[in-house]
């Protein structure tokens, strides 16, 4: 991932990414349990760290953009 003296956050931000994408995956396991998804997902996303200097363009604003179902 680089050299954590440069970037201290890049290894907890790669890592909490990870599991993210991981509980994602077993969440689409038809026998995955749900109870356990739905306290770890809002719990992973909530423990994301600020990504890392340089990961988005300048200006870059993620709450810009169309409106999606669910999101009014």
């Amino acid at each position: 991932m680089g050299d954590p003296a440069m970037c201290p956050d890049c290894e907890d931000f790669a890592r909490t990414v990870l599991l993210l994408g991981q509980l994602a995956l077993y969440a689409d396991v038809s026998d995955a349990d749900r109870d356990f998804v739905d306290v770890m997902a809002p719990s992973l996303a909530a423990s994301l760290p600020e990504p890392p200097a340089g990961t988005f363009p300048p200006g870059y604003d993620p709450t810009d953009g169309p409106d999606y179902p669910g999101n009014l």
